[in-house]
C-alpha cells in the first residue's frame, strides 16, 4: 500500500500536517526555503536585530521518518507533483500548503535564511536612521509594525494611513476603542480615510526622505515607509486546473474535511483555501490538525470524519510591542476582549518563540 504523502510548502500549516503524519506516514515535505521562518516574530527581528535569529528553524529537525525536499513545485495532478528540477513525484496523497507572500519585512523575500537576515540587518539600519516612519495599512501587520518601533524608538513620529474608515472591520467596537487607545498613547498618528495618491519615491524599508500627497487632500512628510498590505497567494503550480480551478483571489475551493473539491485524497490548508476567515498563521495551524487527522483515518482503512468549521466570530491576538495590545478570543458566552498583560502573556512576550522550538525539536533561549 502506497502511503506516500506529498506536502507542498513548509509553513505554520505544512510543517504541522507534517509532523502530525510523520509517524504513520511515508511523508514527503516540499519548500525551496533553507529554514522555516516564523512569520509572527518578523517584526520584532527588524526592531531588534540581535533577536532576529529566533525566527528561522531549520527543517532538517523536524521529521524523524519523512524527508524535505528544497525544491520548488511548478505542477500538480492527481497522481502527484511535479517539480522545477523536472522531477515528478507520485504520491497517495497530496496536501497543498503554500500559504501566500506579503511584503517584507512581515514576510522573507528570499529562500535563503542568511540572506533574510541580512535583509533584516539593513533594513534596521535605515529604520534607526529615520526619524519618521510611514506605514501604509493599518491592518493586523501594519499596526503590529507600529507598536514594535515604538517599543523600541518611542520618539519615532510614526504615521499609519489606510483607505478605510475604520480600524480592523468586523471585530467588537470595544477591540477596536482599546486599539484606538493604546496607539494614542503610544503617540502613534493615524490616519485613516486617506492613503498617499503615488508611492513614496523610495524603495519600502530604505531611508530616504519624502513628502507624499494623501487621497484627503493633505501631504505626509516621512524618512522611511514600509508597506503592510498586498497578500498575493501562492499557487501559480496549480495555473493548468488538472487538480483544481482557482476562485477570483487565487484560492483553492475546499469541503469542510478541507479536500480539495473533486479529490478525497489531495487536501488544502492555510492561506491557499477559499475558507471564509481571516488568513492567519493560528488557522492555518488548526487545519493541519484536521487534515491530519482525515488522513490518518485514510491510511488506517477508516473513513474521515473529521470536519473544519470556522468560527462565526473573528479571533486575534494583536500585539503592539512586548508589553501591549489586544486581543479578541471566542468563548462559549459569545468572543471576549482579552488586555494588553493577557496578550503580552499569551504571545507579545516571545511571540511563541517556545511553541515553534518544541515543533522542531530545537532550543531557543
Amino acid at each position: 500500500m502506497n502511503r506516500t504523502v506529498v506536502v507542498i510548502g513548509g509553513g505554520y500549516g505544512g510543517a504541522a500536517v507534517a509532523k502530525a503524519l510523520d509517524e504513520e506516514a511515508d511523508v514527503v515535505l516540499v519548500d525551496p526555503k533553507d529554514a522555516f521562518v516564523h512569520a509572527a516574530g518578523a517584526l520584532r527581528a527588524l526592531v531588534r536585530p540581535d533577536w532576529a535569529g529566533n525566527i528561522f528553524f531549520p527543517y532538517d529537525t523536524l521529521l524523524r521518518r519523512g524527508t524535505v525536499r528544497r525544491e520548488r513545485a511548478v505542477a500538480v495532478d492527481p497522481g502527484g507533483v511535479t517539480l522545477a528540477s523536472g522531477e515528478r513525484m507520485e504520491a497517495a496523497y497530496l496536501v497543498l500548503a503554500t500559504g501566500s507572500d506579503y511584503p517584507f519585512p512581515a514576510k522573507m523575500d528570499t529562500d535563503l535564511s542568511g540572506e533574510a537576515l541580512r535583509r533584516i540587518h539593513e533594513a534596521h539600519a535605515e529604520l534607526a536612521a529615520a526619524g519618521r516612519v510611514l506605514i501604509a495599512g493599518a491592518g493586523p501587520v501594519g499596526l503590529e509594525l507600529a507598536g514594535e518601533i515604538k517599543a523600541v524608538w518611542p520618539d519615532k513620529h510614526v504615521t499609519v494611513t489606510d483607505p478605510a474608515g475604520q480600524l480592523v472591520p468586523g471585530f467588537l467596537p470595544e477591540f477596536r476603542e482599546e486599539l484606538h487607545r493604546q496607539l494614542d498613547a503610544l503617540g502613534v498618528e493615524l490616519r485613516l480615510g486617506t492613503a498617499p495618491v503615488e508611492q513614496p519615491p523610495a524603495e519600502p524599508g530604505r531611508a530616504k526622505s519624502f513628502t507624499v500627497a494623501t487621497t484627503d487632500g493633505g501631504e505626509i512628510s516621512a524618512d522611511i515607509w514600509f508597506r503592510c498590505y498586498g497578500v498575493r497567494t501562492n499557487g501559480d503550480y496549480l495555473a493548468d486546473g488538472r487538480v483544481a480551478v482557482r476562485t477570483p483571489q487565487g484560492r483553492v475551493r475546499v469541503t469542510e474535511a478541507l479536500n480539495v473539491e473533486g479529490h478525497d485524497h489531495i487536501y488544502a490548508l492555510g492561506d491557499i483555501t477559499d475558507v471564509a476567515e481571516a488568513k492567519m498563521a493560528g488557522y492555518a495551524m488548526k487545519h493541519a490538525e484536521v487534515v491530519a487527522e482525515n488522513v490518518l483515518a485514510q491510511l488506517r482503512g477508516e473513513r474521515p470524519t473529521a470536519a473544519y468549521r470556522p468560527s462565526p466570530v473573528p479571533s486575534a491576538l494583536l500585539p503592539l510591542g512586548p508589553g501591549g495590545g489586544v486581543g479578541q478570543m471566542p468563548s462559549p458566552d459569545g468572543p471576549v476582549i482579552l488586555p494588553a498583560a493577557a496578550v503580552s502573556a499569551y504571545k507579545g512576550v516571545d511571540l511563541f518563540i517556545g511553541r515553534f522550538a518544541e515543533l522542531f525539536g530545537v532550543t531557543r533561549g
